[in-house]
């Protein structure tokens, strides 16, 4: 029986894609590295140094670890700049309904999101409250799909990961779901992907009931 839900943040409860979109394109135009919104998906769900490498497979010198640091560093305070004007009605149509019906029906509710920015978001959408636990990219070793954030966030929760349902929108995420063990909801754009128990287009076309009864797939 479903316990516990754990949500991942970026594009489940908020969408800063562009946010990433345009601070990332800033850093690679100053570079001279050719940068577009079909590269940019492929940076969904996975960690800052991983995107970055993938944006430097088009770069027309090799950077050093020094230099991909500073890279990094740079995108970075341009998208903290950038995330200070979120705000609450930046929120994804039912996020906040769907979390506080779980409240309700006694579930505990996580976020496990690979992103060290988590907690900023968090605060400028005002829903820290809304969450039992929170388990970020501040807190483990290997980002997504490594399952390691969504099993700190189930440890949070004082549940084993069979008791935990995952809501991811990336392919990562379902992945790192999948190999935690945990059911999973698949959003958005991951709604079209394989691997998940159920797929819905956003948090506002699911309910409650349907949350709880997904059960995990046996492992193949």
């Amino acid at each position: 029986m479903i316990r516990g839900v754990i949500f991942d943040l970026d594009g489940v409860l908020v969408s800063t894609d562009s946010l990433h979109y345009v601070s990332w394109k800033e850093v690679a135009d100053q570079e001279g590295i050719p940068f577009n919104e079909q590269i940019n998906a492929r940076l969904r769900g996975v960690s800052r140094m991983e995107s970055l490498a993938i944006i430097l497979e088009r770069a027309a010198r090799p950077y050093s670890a020094k230099e991909r640091e500073q890279l990094a560093i740079r995108k970075n305070d341009r998208y903290r700049e950038l995330l200070a004007t979120l705000g609450p009605g930046d929120l994804l149509p039912g996020a906040t309904e769907i979390v506080s019906a779980l409240r309700r029906r006694g579930i505990k509710t996580a976020i496990g999101s690979s992103s060290r920015n988590t907690p900023m978001i968090v605060d400028r959408l005002g829903i820290r409250d809304l969450f039992d636990a929170i388990a970020d990219g501040n807190d483990i070793r290997h980002s997504k799909p490594d399952p390691e954030v969504f099993l700190l966030a189930a440890n949070r929760l004082g549940l084993p990961a069979t008791a935990c349902l995952v809501v991811e929108d990336a392919a990562a995420g379902l992945e790192a779901a999948r190999r935690a063990g945990m059911a999973v909801l698949a959003v958005g754009a991951a709604a079209e992907l394989p691997g998940a128990d159920a797929q819905a287009q956003s948090l506002a076309e699911t309910s409650v009931d349907q949350l709880l009864s997904l059960r995990p797939r046996a492992t193949e």
